[in-house]
């Protein structure tokens, strides 16, 4: 339409809400549908969070708040980076927004400019490319293949920086591959950016609880303390905490960065709500026995679907080190044809025909930035993965 902004056609809708959409109104028409491609948990907020939010509704914590958060959940916040992370940080340098995404948002708003370039490792989250557009910026991918485990090399990184880039996104573990970036890993890649002092490094750390075996998480400010100064270190209470619809992010960086950050807050949402921040607050203070638990029960899920997985004619699923997503690669399958007649041309055809014909909703590789491939959620119950497994490895099976 003549009066819709030219914006639009720099950003396209989010691929992994398009397919939980889908699967949702084919189960709405009687379909069979499982669904495998929302990110977040399956089970409940913790009772104590809920709990927390009803006591701030009971004593009238329902009116408008500090702009980027109340002063108790950035000393929470603050106390939070010190304790599992060993970074310090003061109230001053912490910005509270509606969800992670607002956060990554707001500070591309606030820094990028025509021209300015966002290196984004590939496969990567998919609003990452989309936010850099919206905010006048220019994404920048660069792939790191299976061969690589999903990781970006040091040289990768290095030949991609250009007088033009801005930042640098990291997100470890990774969403949609679950990667995860080992401490000798993550240092490599700050000794490169060391070396250019013009780039700035956001870090998404959402998935930082969810790692599994003997994987120990790290975040770059806390490997290379040089790149405090130009770190943005992001986290929210989404996934760990199972708070995905109360949309409570955060972040820390330089006092400069996290006001300019309030300032386009104050223009668009305002404060986010009253009540998800109290529930943040306990949620980050209370108990966190929770968060073993919760692991041990995603890690059983994450064996039984790359065990399966690479059960399926065509299909090679790596182990992911965290989050809960695994990101098989189908090459094996590209070129062959479903029992109903479709030829297998990319991974959006595969993704499409296994959700036509087995009633299997995954989110293609190429909203991601790396084909052939697509991502599974396994944020689900056992014996619904064990199905859906089951309906992958039979439409594989019977490709020819």
């Amino acid at each position: 339409m003549a009066f819709l902004s030219d914006t639009l056609s720099r950003v396209k809708p989010s691929p992994t809400i398009a397919v939980t959409n889908k699967a949702r109104e084919l189960k709405a028409a009687g379909r069979d549908v499982i669904g495998l491609g929302a990110g977040e948990p399956d089970f409940d907020t913790p009772q104590n969070v809920k709990d927390a939010a009803k006591r701030a509704i009971d004593a009238g914590k329902t009116k408008y708040t500090a702009v980027d958060g109340i002063p108790e959940l950035k000393q929470a916040i603050c106390d939070k980076f010190q304790r599992e992370n060993g970074l310090s940080y003061k109230p001053n340098q912490v910005t509270v927004g509606t969800g992670g995404k607002q956060i990554l948002y707001n500070a591309f708003v606030a820094t990028l400019n025509p021209g300015d370039e966002v290196i984004i490792p590939a496969p990567y989250w998919v609003s990452y490319p989309d936010m850099v557009l919206l905010a006048g910026g220019t994404p920048v991918p660069v792939v790191a293949g299976i061969e690589t485990n999903f990781k970006l090399t040091p040289e990768a990184l290095d030949a991609a920086i250009t007088p033009k880039t801005k930042w640098f996104i990291f997100n470890s573990p990774s969403n949609p591959t679950g990667a995860g970036y080992t401490k000798n890993e993550l240092k490599a890649l700050t000794e490169v950016l060391l070396k250019h002092p013009h780039v700035w490094i956001m870090s998404d750390d959402m998935y930082e609880h969810l790692v599994f075996d003997d994987f120990e998480f790290f975040t770059p400010a806390q490997v290379e303390p040089a790149l405090y100064d130009r770190t943005l270190t992001c986290n929210g209470v989404s996934k760990a905490y199972a708070m995905t619809g109360w949309r409570i992010g955060y972040a820390a960086g330089p006092v400069e960065l996290t006001k300019a950050m309030g300032t386009i807050q104050s223009q668009s949402t305002s404060n986010p709500c009253s009540i998800s921040q109290y529930a943040a607050l306990e949620g980050l203070t209370g108990p966190q026995e929770f968060l073993t638990a919760n692991k041990a029960l995603f890690q059983r899920r994450r064996d039984l679907v790359v065990s399966m997985l690479n059960k399926a004619k065509g299909v090679t699923c790596p182990t992911p080190e965290g989050a809960f997503y695994v990101y098989p690669d189908i090459s094996g399958c590209i070129g062959k044809t479903t029992a109903a007649g479709t030829k297998i041309t990319d991974d959006e055809v595969f993704a499409n025909a296994l959700l036509e014909e087995e009633g299997v909703a995954v989110v293609f590789g190429a909203a991601f930035g790396l084909s052939p491939n697509f991502r599974v959620s396994y944020a689900t119950a056992d014996e619904v993965l064990r199905e859906a497994c089951t309906r992958i490895q039979r439409f594989c099976d019977s490709l020819s």
